[in-house]
């Protein structure tokens, strides 16, 4: 049996688009995705399936900065599958909104409304 092989998209911790091919590699029972980008090499640990390994991948990318990720599977068992498949989005994590101090944060405050008093502005 081959091994899958998909088109990693997105934007990179620098906010640049980027576009890399994710390799699997057997590992004891299961699998590792790899990810070669610039300088950056990104191993997995192993899992159960290709598929688990990917969304580790993933994740691990997202809690860099990674945004915007998307793959395409390229390869199924070995079978080159060109992109006749669709490309899978992974929604971004939830981001903290940035705190604001200083003036423009005062004069913005004067803007906002409470809504547990019912007061307007």
């Amino acid at each position: 049996m081959g091994l899958d092989k998909h088109q990693l998209a997105g934007l990179d911790d620098r906010v640049r688009g980027f576009s890399r091919p994710v390799e699997f590699e057997p590992v004891g029972e299961g699998y590792r995705a790899i990810l070669r980008y610039e300088t950056l090499r990104i191993l997995t640990e192993a899992h159960p399936s290709q598929q688990e390994a990917l969304i580790i991948l993933i994740h691990t990318l997202q809690s860099q900065g990674y945004r915007q990720l998307k793959t395409q599977m390229s390869y199924r068992d070995g079978v080159y599958l060109g992109s006749q498949e669709l490309w899978v989005e992974y929604p971004d994590p939830p981001q903290p909104e940035p705190s604001q101090t200083g003036l423009w944060a005062k004069v913005m405050s004067w803007f906002r409304t409470d809504p547990s008093d019912g007061s307007q502005p």
